[in-house]
């Protein structure tokens, strides 16, 4: 029977709940040493949790160093993700700083740290993105933004570690139904001003569509999935209406796609 310590380790980043929690269930039940980093714990007896902000890259850093003590870093999931629903007049910027931090700042970090362990034997990489970093989402401007921002990173992440068989996969769910929708940051009518009727509108569909799409559950099925590829794709949507979504999106003209995501969101 294997031991524990002889199980190759899995770090998911951000698995307290929604996608990265299923995602760790799954992966422990398939044999995985699972960590789990975050601020809180993933309450999966099988896994273990370390506490950090991905938001304090000191922290970050020090929790991965201790996830690989054993066995190194086999696999790296970064699921972590905050959103914030502001127009782009209003925005504050400690407010947008942070979400870079958490969305993008955070993924670089967690993958610099895991290179090392992974140049010696190989290992994958899984970024979580979102459609949103191919489809804008109203008055979500900035998450939009990180998440087309991660997945650029993940293409090139995915060239510059190929020699090292390293193998990176940018993941893209859509509307996912998760607790994610209730964490939203959702500034208030006072700190809207005349956007305010727009920014209700636009975060009641967004809401929507969230909790009416895939269970977490799904979409962790499809990441443990690109796991035992031996040619995984560097980007994967979600689904096929997804996928299909995503490819209308990058063959109609722009502002085509554009006026119809505007009436998404009730523009």
């Amino acid at each position: 029977m294997e031991k524990k310590s002889d199980k190759k380790t899995a770090v998911v980043v951000g698995g307290s709940s929604g996608i990265g929690y299923e995602t760790c269930v799954l992966l422990a039940d398939r044999g995985w040493n699972v960590v789990n980093i975050s601020r809180s714990p993933c309450k999966n007896g099988k896994v273990v949790n370390l506490q950090a902000d991905v938001a304090d890259g000191a922290a970050l850093n020090s929790a991965i160093k201790k996830a690989a003590v054993k066995n190194g870093v086999s696999l790296l999931i970064y699921s972590a993700g905050f959103s914030m629903a502001a127009p782009i007049e209003y925005a504050k910027e400690e407010d947008y700083k942070y979400l870079f931090e958490v969305n993008f700042f955070g993924a670089l970090r967690a993958i610099q740290a895991v290179i090392p362990y992974m140049k010696k034997k190989g290992g994958r990489i899984i970024l979580i993105g979102s459609l949103g970093g191919n489809l804008p989402i109203s008055f979500d401007s900035f998450y939009s933004a990180s998440k087309a921002a991660l997945e650029m990173l993940c293409r090139n992440a995915y060239s510059e570690l190929k020699p090292y068989n390293i193998k990176v996969t940018g993941v893209l769910p859509g509307g996912t139904c998760t607790g994610f929708t209730f964490k939203r940051k959702v500034y208030n009518e006072s700190e809207t001003g005349i956007y305010s009727g727009s920014v209700n509108k636009a975060v009641a569909a967004l809401a929507h569509m969230e909790q009416s799409g895939m269970s977490p559950a799904e979409v962790a099925r499809i990441i443990c999935s690109l796991i035992t590829m031996d040619n995984p794709p560097v980007i994967k949507s979600c689904g096929a209406k997804n996928t299909v979504y995503r490819l209308f999106s990058r063959i109609m003209p722009e502002k085509v796609t554009l006026n119809l995501n505007d009436r998404m969101y009730n523009q």
